[in-house]
């Protein structure tokens, strides 16, 4: 397994930047790998990536999600297999720390830890670098989705327990 993280600061609040991320059939308008996101449920995703004419299908479940802090992800089935999460850290009133991690399964000979992870790297720092221009270029969410998610359960939004932190849980 070979670990990919990346971290960006945008310059819209902590609230902003989650709440556009939530938006994941937007991320067509501004990320060049993602071709098309559908969801299927709140907490299921499916994903059509590519570079050129070469394009992947996979399914996503989301694991965790909390409000303006983490979306936690896991791949469903063999290709393209891995886990990730972001995090959403205010810095300042209006800047915001977004930072991804992916952990990737190696399949064979696309082993992450050599030339795909290395493309995998580039391509979530231009990823980031695109999020970051479009979000400051809105200056607003361009949507919202407030639950929570806990070990692949949804929680719409008002319906969470009382309980203010929760623990960060590792992906690996």
């Amino acid at each position: 397994m070979s670990t990919v993280e990346e971290t960006i600061v945008v310059a819209v609040p902590v609230g902003t930047a989650y709440n556009q991320w939530t938006q994941f059939k937007s991320f067509p308008r501004f990320m060049a790998v993602v071709k098309g996101v559908e969801q299927i449920r709140p907490n299921l995703t499916r994903w059509v990536i590519g570079l050129g004419p070469v394009r992947h299908e996979f399914d996503a479940e989301i694991v965790d999600q909390r409000p303006d802090s983490l979306v936690r992800w896991r791949s469903l089935g063999p290709r393209l297999a891995h886990r990730g999460e972001v995090s959403f850290r205010a810095t300042e009133a209006d800047r915001t720390e977004v930072s991804v991690r992916i952990d990737l399964r190696s399949h064979g000979a696309a082993d992450p830890r050599t030339h795909a992870g290395r493309l995998v790297r580039r391509a979530l720092r231009a990823e980031l670098g695109h999020f970051k221009e479009f979000i400051e270029g809105l200056g607003r969410e361009g949507g919202a989705w407030r639950g929570t998610i806990r070990g692949g359960h949804v929680r719409p939004l008002g319906t969470e327990p009382a309980r203010s932190r929760v623990p960060h849980w590792p992906v690996g």
